[in-house]
C-alpha cells in the first residue's frame, strides 16, 4: 500500500521546470507539467556530477520519453523511471507524485 506523504502545495511548484523538496532527509526534483496535467519525481542527486542539481535541469522529451537534462554534464534521465538515456547502467531513483487538490504528495517506496 502506498504511503503519501503531504510535501507542498501546488501554488509551490515551478510550471515547465523543476523545484526540489527535502523530504525525510532526501531531496527530491519535483517537474511539473500544467498542459499535460503530469507531475514527476526523481532523486535529486547527478551520479556524474556527484551534486543535488536535477531539479534545475531543462525538462523536454527524447523520442516520447518525457526527461530531464543535467544542468552540468547533460546527461538525460526519465522523469518515469529515474534511467539514464545515455547509460543504461545508471539510474536515479524515481517516486510516485501526486496532486490532491491544493496538495503535491510523493510516496517514496516508488511509482504510485
Amino acid at each position: 500500500m502506498a504511503q503519501w506523504i503531504d510535501i507542498c502545495s501546488k501554488g509551490d511548484l515551478q510550471p515547465n521546470s523543476g523545484v526540489c523538496a527535502l523530504v525525510e532527509g532526501q531531496q527530491i526534483a519535483i517537474f511539473y507539467m500544467p498542459e499535460d496535467n503530469a507531475v514527476f519525481a526523481i532523486n535529486n542527486y547527478d551520479p556524474f556530477g556527484k551534486v543535488n542539481v536535477l531539479s534545475r535541469g531543462l525538462i523536454g522529451d527524447i523520442k516520447g520519453e518525457v526527461m530531464v537534462s543535467s544542468p552540468l554534464y547533460k546527461q538525460h534521465f526519465s522523469l518515469k523511471t529515474g534511467q539514464c538515456l545515455e547509460d543504461e547502467t545508471v539510474t536515479v531513483a524515481a517516486y510516485g507524485v501526486r496532486i490532491n487538490g491544493e496538495r503535491v504528495e510523493i510516496n517514496l517506496n516508488g511509482a504510485a
